[in-house]
């Protein structure tokens, strides 16, 4: 799908301004298809496995930040673990519904195969068709590339190898070691560390409008990856640029 011109609102690069010096990627949406869930949820649960797909992750974002805003982060959690605590949230709305009689013991053993296939699967959650072009088109110009995610290294680690992008990123930088999810102003300043550039000189990619948003109050410059073509956020910023797919990228460097 061939990314579309942005926006008079959308694009706000100042005329002649440099291109970035570096591009760091949000990982879950952005790189890797999170709703790739369904088809596997689908087979477990008949009649469930979008809306499933859909919920869970809704649910892992709002964990997130209920971890990383209350009591001073107090109750952080990685997010393996919130991955996890959002699917069975789920599979107990969807699946399991307000009638059961099983106890809670009960009703996890009942799921716990499908529970532990579905996490297996986020690990090798399918990349988005033309991500690994534009990687290696990036790596080709000598641009440093990396990944800044709310996801733990281990599962980030996974998902990267298991969509064939291994020694295309030099920087795969998780929000873990900080204890604070985006999109708290800590979580970004990690790629300013990682990279040694101010965040402006930085362009960080996100298909979540949240995180692009966040990203752009940070004073990143920004593409949103608009795939679902939804309208952005209502809260008056608008993202850097807006493309349809990860191609979008490659215009910054023309």
């Amino acid at each position: 799908m061939p990314s579309s011109p942005p926006s008079p609102l959308a694009q706000t690069t100042e005329p002649g301004r440099s291109p970035p010096r570096a591009v760091l990627f949000d990982a879950y949406g952005t790189l890797f298809d999170v709703y790739s869930v369904a088809q596997l949820a689908e087979e477990l649960f008949p009649g469930h496995g979008q809306a499933l797909s859909v919920l869970w992750r809704d649910k892992q974002i709002e964990y997130t930040r209920l971890v990383t805003t209350s009591n001073h982060g107090a109750h952080y959690q990685p997010f393996n673990v919130l991955t996890r605590a959002a699917l069975v949230f789920a599979i107990k709305k969807l699946v399991v519904g307000p009638g059961t009689t099983l106890s809670e013991a009960d009703l996890l053993l009942e799921h716990e195969p499908a529970i532990e296939m579905l996490l297996a699967q986020y690990q090798h959650l399918d990349a988005f068709p033309e991500n690994l072009a534009v990687l290696q088109q990036l790596k080709a110009k000598d641009i440093p590339i990396g990944i800044l995610s709310n996801g733990d290294s281990a599962m980030l680690q996974a998902a990267v190898h298991s969509a064939g992008f291994d020694g295309l990123l030099d920087h795969i930088i998780s929000v873990d070691p900080i204890r604070k999810f985006k999109t708290h102003p800590e979580s970004y300043a990690l790629g300013e560390q990682a990279t040694g550039l101010a965040a402006r000189d930085v362009l960080f990619v996100s298909c979540n409008a949240w995180d692009a948003l966040g990203a752009t109050w940070y004073g990143y410059t920004t593409l949103w990856v608009n795939r679902y073509h939804l309208p952005f956020e209502e809260l008056g910023t608008q993202p850097t640029r807006t493309g349809s797919d990860l191609r979008a990228v490659l215009d910054f460097f023309c």
